[in-house]
């Protein structure tokens, strides 16, 4: 049935009027490029379809990456379909001259992106990865026999380094839905408004029922036989979701994500450590790992063994650095912790009794920043106990370690978290990820970071970078772009504090005094060094974001302060409200309202600045 489906796209008139476009290679990307720009509602009155702008990105950055393969040197046969279709197009009279140069400007303007998206293995489904091995052995795609062949003869294969089974997995179920979409979308849109050119999809092909449909294509843009040998007798080599139980926990990790910072693509820092244990299955780990912390979930579960998966992502939300279990057990009892200190990390003692000890009331009060007595400690206690149960629990699967009240994740449990976080598609990157990020990008993912993971994360980025004057001065540029003009921006500046001073180039620091936003920082820290700077080049604005941050901090007296700083500015304290209202008009109402000084309503902070603060804390 592969040959008879989704015939009715063109394809034989397509490649007679165009036979330098006959060989096997161009031949099956025609099939593919003139069929998908069909199920995605390309116009086919003219008996082939019509191709537009956006219908070509669609093809070559989504569509063909997800049910075609091609190796690197067949890819130019798609680019080269597309922009022979416009010109039979309008030899039809479907297209003027210039629509067909936009389209072909289109086409050329994406390619980059279609050749890295084919090219990329985290693109890769079963089909897709299983043609580019099969291919690379010299099997033909077109004959199913031997595809079935090479299939038997290759049992237990491993992913594409940097991939896992569960991805190659994900993106099949993605890709098959799409398809199944598109499939269905076509059927129905034909049904309703019938083409010239005839049905793309016949009642008969839909009885057969969309996925197999959807088999019949990928295998014809793949290699023949290949999608019913691995929904059949090879179904083991692309097990499906029910093979990986730790999806479960993974879902529930991608929802910590979500209900603290609402959106997958919000970056967690890189782990300070990078894991690898070549001898344990990452897989496998997951697995045991998820099923310790649903065992954990059953009725005779400790008081806090529910909050398993929460303290396992608190964990590496923070740098994956050490926590304190009274620090946490106090917070889910609604002690007042300092916010300065929640994320605060946690030094680990050589050696500790087994038996979990409650810290003296002393050391409560440095881990809380609140005064903690002897009766304090002591109604804490019975809570304490059960959250150190509960994180030694964990620690049976040799992901999670406890030393007397500091407890963490181990090497191999940072690698099975950041695994199960990827799979989900949470951003989660690595250490080489990161450095490869431009300043911006790292500026903008710190600025929601603990001030540990920030410190730590933008140092590594600087060295990366090779320590040169020309990062640094990326970085302090960033710090006053970055979210400028939004709630964020006064969040992201106070990065300068996480910055090592000693460490920044007076030539960085010398260039950023005329900066309108971090001008007045630079200069400041030039003259704690005792190194010349020229304040006539520091702007107003500057000054008076500085001002303002150093008030936002002195609620007490800071009105005496600001008048102060009104005595010595050009045009009194009114000009200088004015200043810090146009240079970050948030902080500015944050600020000045404290001293009774009204500023003009402003619109609503965003969705992440709402949730600033917020660390997922669970009510038992």
């Amino acid at each position: 049935m592969a040959g008879t489906v989704l015939t009715n796209t063109g394809l034989d008139a397509f490649l007679d009027g165009t036979p330098e476009l006959r060989d096997p290679s161009s031949v099956r990307a025609a099939d593919a490029v003139l069929a998908l720009l069909a199920l995605r509602g390309a116009d086919r009155r003219s008996g082939l379809p019509e191709p537009s702008v956006e219908l070509v990105r669609r093809l070559l950055v989504e569509d063909a990456p997800a049910f075609v393969y091609a190796t690197p040197e067949e890819l130019a046969a798609y680019p080269a379909v597309l922009v022979a279709l416009t010109a039979r197009v309008r030899e039809a009279g479907r297209l003027t001259g210039k629509r067909q140069a936009r389209i072909v400007a289109a086409v050329e303007d994406v390619v980059p992106d279609f050749e890295r998206a084919m090219n990329d293995p985290a693109n890769y489904t079963w089909q897709r990865w299983y043609a580019s091995l099969l291919r690379a052995d010299g099997t033909d795609p077109g004959d199913p026999a031997a595809v079935r062949a090479w299939l038997a003869g290759h049992d237990g294969l491993r992913p594409p380094d940097g991939l896992h089974r569960a991805d190659l997995m994900n993106r099949t179920d993605l890709a098959d839905m799409m398809l199944a979409e598109a499939l269905t979308g076509a059927y129905v849109r034909e049904a309703e408004a019938p083409s010239p050119a005839g049905p793309l999809l016949t009642d008969g092909d839909v009885a057969h029922g969309v996925a197999a449909l959807g088999g019949l294509l990928v295998d014809r843009w793949t290699a023949e036989g290949l999608s019913g040998a691995l929904t059949g007798p090879y179904a083991h080599l692309a097990p499906g979701s029910d093979a990986f139980p730790h999806l479960a926990l993974a879902d529930t990790l991608l929802d910590e994500h979500l209900n603290y910072y609402g959106d997958s693509s919000v970056p967690l820092p890189p782990p300070p450590v990078e894991a690898h244990e070549p001898k344990r299955s990452v897989e496998a780990g997951a697995d045991l790992l998820a099923a310790a912390v649903e065992e954990m979930k059953g009725e005779d579960g400790g008081l806090y063994d529910g909050e398993a998966a929460h303290l396992l992502y608190a964990l590496y939300q923070r740098g994956a650095c050490a926590e304190s279990v009274a620090r946490r057990a106090a917070e889910f009892e609604d002690w007042p912790v300092d916010p300065r200190l929640e994320d605060a990390p946690v030094l680990v003692p050589a050696s500790a009794p087994e038996e979990y000890q409650v810290p003296p009331a002393e050391e409560l009060a440095r881990l809380t920043g609140s005064p903690v007595t002897d009766d304090d400690r002591a109604g804490l206690e019975s809570s304490a106990r059960a959250m150190a149960a509960t994180v030694d629990r964990l620690t049976g699967t040799g992901m999670v370690f406890r030393t007397g009240d500091a407890f963490g994740l181990t090497p191999w449990g940072v690698e099975v978290l950041h695994y199960l976080l990827r799979v989900r598609w949470v951003a989660a990157p690595d250490a080489k990820e990161a450095a490869a990020w431009d300043a911006p990008t790292v500026i903008a993912a710190a600025e929601g970071w603990s001030a540990s993971a920030a410190t730590r994360v933008l140092a590594e980025w600087v060295h990366a970078h090779g320590d040169t004057v020309e990062a640094w001065s990326a970085l302090l540029d960033a710090l006053g772009t970055v979210n400028a003009g939004t709630f964020e921006a006064a969040y992201t500046r106070a990065l300068f504090g996480f910055l090592d001073p000693e460490a920044v180039p007076a030539e960085a620091l010398r260039g950023a005094l005329d900066d309108p936003v971090m001008g007045a920082y630079a200069c400041g820290v030039l003259h704690a060094r005792g190194e010349p700077a020229d304040e006539t080049r520091v702007p107003l604005s500057a000054r008076a974001v500085l001002i303002m941050d150093r008030l936002y901090r002195r609620a007490a007296d800071g009105r005496a302060v600001l008048d102060a700083a009104g005595e010595g500015w050009p045009g009194g304290v009114d000009a200088l409200v004015k200043e810090m209202a146009a240079a970050d008009p948030y902080r500015a109402e944050r600020t000045l309202g404290a001293f009774g000084i009204a500023l003009p309503a402003l619109k609503g902070t965003s969705t992440r600045a709402r949730r600033r603060g917020r660390r997922g804390r669970r009510a038992r």
